[in-house]
């Protein structure tokens, strides 16, 4: 007999904190008991407090005895495994998340999840959850491409624990049915207890992918409802119950599950929250679970209106190179990483930039509109004009050079720089060098480049800024050259509350308080307050 876990509260919080409102909670826990859900895994224990996470990431039993619960509901919470391997040890861990017995606490279930080589290690915490009354889950993360070793390792590890399920979650979104038929067939040859699975939808087969578990021998799906869960989400419970034949067990009534609660549920909760933080699987979802990309990276870029289509795309390009199985801010934003070794360069913009008015041009629509205005100030003016990335809103032949730093910029771009005929300046001798190799034909001025929070500084060969903005880069190279003026165009700014609005304010700022700077002119309209402002249609000196 199939039987379903939904983890709609736990795996929907990676889009809103773990921060649902009482009202949704309330029709949540009536919507799960009308469909005859068997365990309702209503959270998260996590152990560190950092940042506001609401309830939802805790699940205290003080918490959960405020809800109305009703009897035949059986709940559930969900422990990482990294959270009980840390220096605080792993009793005092598990000590401080389940306070109380398994009697005594309103959650009746515990599931670990845990990459593989947290599994040894983990699994003495099996033995202590299930002492003290509760029934114990063990999750194997990344379950997708494990050797038959691997999975009999896990068997043999579970086999020695007091656990009631086995449960595969394929993280990345990449397995085919086949391939969950397989292995859950390969665990229930060794594993003679309750196999589960947990499938993510980056392909759109998350429902297809449990029913083959199903076919295969397993006993337990996870779902959650519209799928909300990390990255594109999970199969759908609105899905799952009408797929799932489950019988009905005899403590829970032979009555049909009741799916009108559930869609009131998704009209007045969850399809508004699915509007807004758009889960659910799309192009660049598919290809993360393709190339075993941890989905949070495609979930944190398309949250972020500073990451383009070309961004997200090189991102993932470059992932499937390097590796992304495991999620990092620090390799999302990853300039520190992405330039190799100490600030250096070879050339100095001096010999470019002495004693001229500089103008950069960005890629705001100002540029465009003001494309014949900004011509004839080039001709009449003579200005030394660099264009930022590969934007060309003027005539091409008046830009005497380019300027290119921003990680992803660069990675999305390279081909293209290498049939542009102008000049590039950039961090040449510290790019990586895939895209060193594609610019081996390419004219490059090699300007260095650190990236330092709060700080701009400029010298003859490289600059530190805090941001690795290409117009901060574009900033330090001309006044390391000794512009007379920088003249901006195409610097409109964004929408308002666009964070991007934030970050070259940011820059404009530093720059501004930095010594010997040249003075800062926008020359079309630009809502940034550190320029000053003057008009490409006037009469200039």
């Amino acid at each position: 007999m199939a039987r379903i876990l939904d983890c709609t509260l736990r795996d929907g919080g990676y889009y809103n904190g773990w921060d649902f409102g009482p009202d949704l909670v309330r029709d949540y826990i009536r919507a799960m008991d009308a469909l005859r859900i068997d365990v309702v895994e209503i959270g998260f224990r996590f152990l560190e407090n950092r940042g506001f996470k609401g309830a939802h990431a805790f699940t205290t039993d003080r918490y959960l005895r405020s809800l109305d619960v009703p009897k035949g509901v059986s709940l559930g919470v969900m422990v990482n495994g990294a959270d009980l391997l840390t220096d605080y040890g792993l009793e005092p861990a598990l000590e401080g998340l389940f306070p109380e017995t398994g009697d005594d606490s309103p959650v009746s279930l515990v599931r670990i999840a845990c990459h593989y080589r947290e599994l040894e290690p983990v699994a003495a915490a099996t033995n202590w959850l299930a002492d003290r009354g509760y029934l114990v889950g063990f999750n194997l993360m990344q379950a997708s491409n494990r050797t038959e070793e691997e999975l009999d390792n896990f068997v043999a590890i579970a086999s020695d624990c007091p656990i009631e399920m086995l449960y595969i979650a394929d993280s990345m979104g990449g397995m085919q049915p086949e391939e969950v038929f397989q292995t859950v067939s390969h665990l229930k040859r060794g594993w003679a207890g309750d196999v589960g699975v947990h499938t993510h939808d980056n392909k759109g087969l998350a429902l297809q992918n449990s029913l083959r578990a199903l076919d295969a021998g397993a006993a337990w799906v996870d779902s959650t409802v519209t799928g909300m869960g990390r990255g594109p989400g999970n199969a759908r419970t609105e899905e799952v119950v009408i797929e799932v034949d489950r019988g009905q067990p005899a403590d829970r009534g032979h009555c049909a599950p009741n799916m009108v609660p559930l869609m009131s549920l998704i009209r007045n909760h969850f399809q508004p929250l699915k509007d807004h933080h758009k889960w659910g699987t799309n192009a660049y979802y598919f290809l993360s679970g393709k190339y075993g990309i941890h989905p949070t990276y495609v979930q944190e870029m398309l949250s972020d209106s500073r990451y383009l289509d070309e961004d997200i795309l090189a991102v993932i390009d470059h992932l499937r190179e390097t590796g992304g199985k495991k999620y990092s801010l620090d390799t999302l934003e990853g300039a520190r990483n992405f330039f190799r070794g100490a600030p250096q360069g070879t050339c100095e913009p001096a010999e470019s930039f002495a004693d001229n008015d500089v103008l950069i041009i960005g890629s705001g629509p100002s540029a465009k509109t003001h494309g014949t205005a900004l011509e004839d100030f080039i001709r009449a003016n003579k200005p030394v004009v660099v264009a930022l990335n590969t934007q060309t809103p003027i005539d091409p032949e008046l830009i005497g050079l380019r300027a290119a730093c921003h990680p992803l910029r660069l990675m999305a771009d390279y081909a293209a720089h290498t049939q542009l005929p102008q000049p590039l300046i950039t961090p040449a001798s510290m790019l990586p060098e895939q895209i060193q190799q594609a610019f081996q034909t390419k004219a490059l001025l090699d300007y260095g480049i650190n990236i330092e929070e709060g700080v701009f500084e400029f010298g003859d060969r490289y600059c530190t800024v805090p941001r690795p903005l290409v117009l901060a880069y574009a900033l330090a190279v001309s006044a390391s050259g000794n512009a007379n003026r920088i003249l901006l165009a195409g610097f409109d700014g964004y929408g308002a509350g666009d964070p991007r609005n934030l970050e070259v304010e940011e820059v404009l700022a530093a720059f501004t308080r930095c010594p010997g700077t040249p003075p800062l002119v926008a020359i079309t309209p630009t809502r940034y307050k550190h320029v000053s402002r003057q008009s490409v249609y006037g009469v200039w000196a």
